[in-house]
């Protein structure tokens, strides 16, 4: 089948009924605390992770990639908010040739710093227990208490094996700045005040032979969006509901902290392969030693060493939530997607569907065992859309860089599902309904084609999905206009003061 062919049949499929939200994700916001070991470590777990070619004008050469971490962040975060881990390594790895293995990985390190900053008290010089001494402007200002910076460094090849180059900006400095989170408006000067204060913090770096990209590390408003709450509640919602406004999105006053890159897409690609997969990860020592008498200092309560250990993994949406049963949910978080034939049952027998049937009767679970065509959505890529040319099933948000990026106001939230083939699956921009489709596919809307045959070739037709084509949704949905226009792209997080 051709590759035009082949992305009308997607197209059709998914159009063939509104949106699937509702059915199958009892397990919270993308990847919010979706294994139980990360409900311990917030500052490593991997929420979203988004990549898109970036449709910003001019900057259509460039693909841009978000890792947000540490979810659910409350704006009143004070006094210490909420900064990265300086003793955790953070990742975003590129597979270029299909075949499930990194070949480059841009591994970011942290380290917060306290000024010592004190205050004259009856002649004694006590030091001050805020954040911040007085309002914020400038990169580094003096009333900034504690300066976290970071470093980020390219590999190529295995990522703790490989060619190792520490990235630049144009000014030749290797240790940038991270903005300190959106205290509140008195802080920052007014209500536009922080995002000048935070736009101060996006470098331009240098990728060895390849050209120019930009950097951004900070916090930013949380993106995703959902009806959390009614869904855990055993789906207590009208799934047949108005797709926009019909629930609240549980997430709108939170925020979250975001590393993006945007780099230019030559230097992803590898020769005759336009399409990049990718997602990222965050790792910790594999020793520590609880301090129990911390010296004076920020940084002195733990004391951590040995081997890098995985601890969270995000690629494509929803995978640990949707299908990754309890029990192997750490267990997947710590592997790698060369090695995602261990978890091929969770895919192929999916339990979710069964879930939701019996939740709502009418929505019949698929019965194609195995189910190849969550293979093909999750594992492999749309054929035609972005599948690699000789791709290795395994787990990771896939792009292909050869299609050209839509227009902000001409984006569909449901992406090629629409006929917008610059959006989720292929990659996923801010404001891809990604609740929507990927629970759609769950239910076998892949199954659903024109026609009564398997017209995309993924092992079922319309009769193994009866409810592949039924207008289910969690009444949650934005479009792109609600999102910045340009690097980083997500909005200005809420103040402190809201």
């Amino acid at each position: 089948m051709g590759k035009l062919k082949s992305k009308r049949f997607w197209a059709a499929a998914l159009a063939s009924g509104s949106v699937v939200m509702g059915l199958a994700a009892p397990a919270g916001a993308s990847s919010h605390r979706e294994a139980p070991f990360l409900t311990n470590a917030p500052k490593v777990d991997g929420t979203d992770f988004y990549m898109f070619r970036s449709y910003a004008p001019g900057r259509a050469g460039f693909v841009t990639m978000i890792a947000n971490y540490t979810p659910f962040q409350d704006p009143q975060g004070g006094p210490n908010f909420y900064q990265f881990d300086q003793n955790a390594l953070y990742e975003i790895h590129v597979d270029n040739n299909g075949d499930a293995k990194e070949d480059i990985s841009f591994q970011i390190r942290f380290k917060n710093a306290s000024k010592r900053t004190a205050l004259n008290i009856g002649g004694k010089q006590v030091l001050i227990p805020l954040i911040n001494s007085s309002t914020i402007s400038g990169v580094n200002p003096a009333a900034l208490n504690v300066r976290e910076t970071y470093t980020v460094d390219m590999v190529r090849g295995d990522r703790r094996g490989g060619t190792r180059t520490r990235l630049a900006g144009t000014n030749g400095a290797t240790e940038f700045d991270k903005p300190v989170d959106n205290i509140g408006e008195k802080v920052f000067g007014g209500a536009g005040g922080y995002e000048t204060y935070a736009n101060q913090h996006i470098y331009d770096i240098a990728i060895p032979g390849c050209g120019t990209g930009r950097v951004f590390v900070g916090q930013r408003k949380e993106p995703f969006y959902i009806a959390v709450g009614k869904i855990f509640d055993l789906f207590n919602m009208n799934p047949l509901g108005p797709e926009s406004g019909g629930n609240r999105n549980d997430l709108e006053n939170k925020n979250v902290s975001s590393i993006a890159l945007e780099l230019p897409v030559g230097c992803l690609v590898a020769a005759g392969e336009p399409v990049i997969g990718a997602y990222t990860t965050a790792s910790m020592r594999q020793a520590r030693l609880i301090n129990p008498a911390p010296a004076s200092g920020i940084n002195s309560a733990v004391k951590e060493g040995g081997s890098w250990a995985q601890v969270s993994r995000l690629g494509m949406p929803l995978v640990n939530e949707v299908i990754i049963g309890m029990d192997d949910k750490d267990r997947f978080n710590t592997s790698k997607p060369k090695d995602d034939g261990q978890f091929a049952t969770y895919v192929t027998n999916p339990v979710l569907p069964t879930v939701v049937e019996s939740l709502f009767p009418s929505a019949k679970a698929p019965a194609n065992f195995p189910r190849t065509d969550l293979v093909t959505a999750f594992l492999k890529g749309l054929p035609g859309v972005n599948q690699p040319k000789n791709v290795v099933a395994s787990e990771m948000l896939r792009l292909n860089t050869a299609i050209e990026p839509t227009a902000q106001a001409s984006q569909n939230p449901l992406g090629v599902a629409a006929g917008d083939n610059a959006g989720f699956p292929n990659g996923r921009r801010p404001a891809d309904d990604i609740v929507d489709v990927s629970l759609r596919v769950a239910m076998g809307a892949l199954c659903v084609l024109t026609g009564s045959g398997d017209a995309l070739g993924v092992g079922c037709k319309p009769t193994d999905a009866p409810a592949g084509g039924l207008p289910l949704t969690d009444g949650v949905r934005k479009d792109a206009t609600a999102f910045k226009p340009a690097f980083p792209y997500l909005n200005t997080p809420l103040p402190g003061n809201q």
